[in-house]
């Protein structure tokens, strides 16, 4: 039994059991892959895989048990890397941060601007996607810290911290009706066409759920994935708009009137994920302490390492 064995047997839940795509996951060849596969199951007299023909469709019980242990395997031979690194090289490294838009234009300007300073010779990579596109970064290990909505909060193999609370606005140009509206019900709102975002995007479930609560049905003639463009719709005079508060900035958006919503949609809350049980270095826990200053690197490590965390791969849902 070797790494790379159990690398392959990783890769291939992860890519659907298509052994061309672990192949070029892993530059190697395919028959390689298939070698590797039979020689472990070889060694421990075990078949891993449930299959049809030359195809994998699944694993089997002892496949999966083995998933999960190969997991631990390869997570703890990449901390030890990490750890030489930490030691060798505290201040010095590569920080990827998946995020939304509304993140990375409104909440985090400030937080990496501080970062910045104490930790120079750190580079830093933001990706910007959905929240499911952040989750599976987090989970894959292509991104050390993930920021989004709930979804990185509800799946495991992930350990998350409260960023900060907030609430939608409802913004629309400084003559339209609803301009001076003091205390805005969801039956003055719905008269009007809106603009907000995409399904699954900055807390639009609080939004539809509103409506649906009261029976309501908006008429929302246009979705965005990010706040800048909603804005920009707005402007022109297309719909009233329903954004993140954070995304409304006072010089910027001067032609445009905001209007309390926190009455009419749930508070959201925005969280930080990094993966389970991986070893982070120094200028994560910075990081993740810039953007919750409450929490304590007691706190980071033990949510980090807690023993009850679960790992998903394609539908299946392990707990170590």
């Amino acid at each position: 039994m070797n790494f790379q064995q159990l690398r392959i047997v990783r890769e291939t839940v992860k890519q659907n059991f298509n052994l061309t795509e672990v192949a070029n996951a892993l530059y190697t060849s395919q028959s390689g892959v298939s070698r590797n596969i039979k020689e472990l199951e070889e060694e421990l007299g075990l078949l891993l895989y449930v299959r049809k023909g030359k195809r994998l469709l699944g694993m089997t019980k002892p496949g999966e048990d083995l998933l999960v242990m190969a997991e631990k395997i390869l997570n703890e031979a990449a901390n030890i890397k990490r750890l030489a690194q930490n030691f060798a090289q505290p201040k010095v490294g590569k920080l990827v941060i998946a995020t939304t838009h509304t993140q990375a234009r409104y909440a985090l300007p400030e937080v990496i601007k501080e970062f910045r300073v104490h930790y120079p010779l750190v580079k830093l990579v933001i990706y910007q996607g959905s929240p499911k596109d952040i989750l599976t970064m987090v989970q894959n290990g292509e991104a050390d810290i993930g920021i989004a909505s709930e979804l990185l909060a509800e799946n495991g193999g992930i350990a998350t911290f409260e960023y900060y609370q907030w609430h939608h606005r409802v913004i629309a140009p400084s003559n339209h009706p609803l301009a001076d509206e003091e205390n805005l019900t969801l039956e003055q709102l719905v008269q009007w066409p809106l603009i907000t975002y995409h399904r699954g995007l900055t807390g639009r479930s609080n939004i539809d759920r509103a409506f649906a609560t009261q029976e309501q049905q908006p008429e929302i003639v246009l979705s965005a994935q990010d706040s800048d463009v909603i804005k920009t719709y707005v402007s022109l005079g297309m719909g009233v708009g329903i954004i993140a508060e954070k995304a409304i900035h006072s010089d910027e958006d001067s032609s445009l009137v905001r209007i309390d919503a926190s009455h009419l949609f749930a508070t959201n809350t925005v969280w930080l994920g990094v993966k389970s049980h991986k070893l982070q270095p120094d200028y994560t826990h910075f990081f993740l302490n810039l953007c919750n200053p409450s929490l304590s690197l007691d706190d980071i490590h033990s949510e980090i390492y807690r023993d009850k965390s679960a790992l998903n791969y394609a539908g299946f849902n392990y707990q170590i």
